[in-house]
């Protein structure tokens, strides 16, 4: 079983994009795939309701393969109410947080306040570059810091944060921080790497479709230094017991 949990439709592409998903899904074997919609940085609240919409809209045409993230940007007026529509009505799983903020603004605190309440996990755009590092766009180090302030929340830094060497160093000790593979942009190294530093529980599959290639990020894990148990932690279990409304990290583990 794969379930990828870090894909995109963004805006304005709504029919490619959902065909080269579902595509790749028959391709490859992948039993659920979990779907944000973005696309401008700061987005406005028309945008933002779009973007969900077609995600929500995806959902309910495949409802046994897609789930959704619902998207909000903090700087929008109605960024609570965005979240109360995608969880409770929409039936959302997630959060997304992309780069309108470093996901440690105190702008973001009432949004992540209302996941703890749901129970829902916030997937945290972050991505560490040695050039072009764009305003407001979260590192490891802010991941962090979200995290030993809300130690409750079960929080997913996206990407092993752009730079794993910088990104997994951060939250090596935030045991309510997950991350995903997913950008196509890590050699199988970075995947040993990533074991060795916060064990093959807290490392969850996604790809970056339909931008990044799924192939590749599969690859990582084929190739890397993992046990069949390992693998299997990676492509779904930690996934399935992440999203699980039952589950909540534990508490006290963040230094």
């Amino acid at each position: 079983m794969i379930i990828d949990m870090h894909t995109h439709v963004w805006g304005g592409q709504y029919e490619a994009h959902t065909r080269d998903l579902l595509k790749a899904c028959e391709l490859y074997g992948i039993s659920k795939m979990y779907v944000s919609g973005i696309a401008a940085q700061y987005p406005d609240e028309q945008q933002i309701g779009q973007h969900n919409l077609d995600v929500y809209r995806f959902m309910k045409e495949y409802p046994e393969l897609v789930e959704g993230y619902c998207y909000a940007t903090p700087r929008n007026g109605n960024s609570l109410d965005v979240l109360k529509q995608g969880i409770e009505e929409y039936g959302m799983s997630g959060m997304k947080l992309w780069i309108a903020t470093y996901c440690d603004d105190p702008l973001v605190y009432p949004l992540v306040e209302q996941c703890i309440e749901y129970n829902v996990p916030i997937l945290l755009h972050s991505f560490h570059k040695a050039v072009n590092q764009l305003p407001d766009e979260t590192v490891g180090t802010h991941v962090a810091n979200l995290s030993r302030r809300y130690p409750e929340a079960k929080l997913i830094m996206a990407h092993l944060g752009g730079n794993c060497y910088h990104g997994i160093k951060a939250i090596r000790s935030c045991s309510n921080v997950w991350v995903d593979i997913s950008g196509s942009l890590f050699r199988r190294d970075e995947i040993d790497y990533t074991v060795k530093q916060i064990g093959a529980d807290r490392i969850l599959f996604g790809s970056d479709m339909p931008g990044c290639t799924y192939v590749l990020n599969f690859g990582q894990i084929e190739e890397a230094d993992l046990t069949p148990a390992e693998k299997e932690l990676i492509y779904y279990i930690n996934t399935l017991k992440l999203f699980d409304r039952g589950f909540r990290p534990a508490l006290g583990g963040n230094k």
